[in-house]
C-alpha cells in the first residue's frame, strides 16, 4: 500500500491536525488485531453501543479509558492457579488485550455494563448548542415600490 505524505497540506491548513493523524494511521492497520471480537451499533440519533465478547474477565481485571478522542479498552487476566488438575487443551483464551477505538469530537462514554461476558460502552455525540444547526426566520416585509431616479435633462 502506498503511504501518503500530507505534509504539504500541513503547510497550508489550520486546525486540522487532528484529522491528518487520523488519516495516517488509518493507513497503517494495527497488525490486523481481532481479539475480542467487537460490534458498534447506532442505537439512536446520537447514541452508539460498543458490545465486547469477553469471556472469562470480571469487572475487577477489565480498565475503560477515555482520553484525547480516544476510547481504550484493556482486559488484563490474573494467573489462577490450577484446582487440582492440569489442562490437556487450553482452548479459551486468557490473554491481554487491550483494544483502542477513535471518538469523533463531542462523543462521550456514559456508561459501561458486562453481563454474560459481553461488556456494553454506551456513547452519546453530546454537541454543544452553538454547533447545532439553527433555523433562521426569514421576515416577510412590504415590498416597497421601485423608486424612481430623477434625472435634470439639460437641453443644448
Amino acid at each position: 500500500m502506498r503511504h501518503v505524505d500530507f505534509s504539504p497540506l500541513y503547510r497550508s491548513t489550520v486546525g486540522f491536525d487532528r484529522l491528518f493523524t487520523m488519516l495516517d494511521s488509518l493507513a497503517q492497520p494495527e497488525q490486523a488485531q481481532t481479539y475480542p471480537p467487537y460490534n458498534i451499533e447506532r442505537t439512536g440519533e446520537n447514541t452508539y453501543r460498543i458490545t465486547m465478547a469477553v469471556a472469562g474477565f470480571d469487572e475487577t481485571e477489565l480498565s475503560i479509558e477515555a482520553h484525547a478522542h480516544v476510547l481504550s479498552v484493556k482486559g488484563e487476566k490474573a494467573e489462577e492457579p490450577a484446582e487440582g488438575g492440569e489442562f490437556l487443551y487450553r482452548g479459551i483464551a486468557k490473554r491481554a488485550f487491550e483494544r483502542r477505538f477513535q471518538l469523533a469530537d463531542h462523543v462521550e462514554v456514559t456508561a459501561a455494563s458486562l453481563k454474560n461476558g459481553l461488556l456494553h460502552i454506551d456513547l452519546l455525540r453530546n454537541i454543544p448548542e452553538a454547533m447545532k444547526p439553527r433555523k433562521i426566520a426569514i421576515a416577510a416585509e412590504p415590498v416597497e415600490a421601485p423608486k424612481a431616479i430623477e434625472a435634470q435633462i439639460i437641453n443644448g
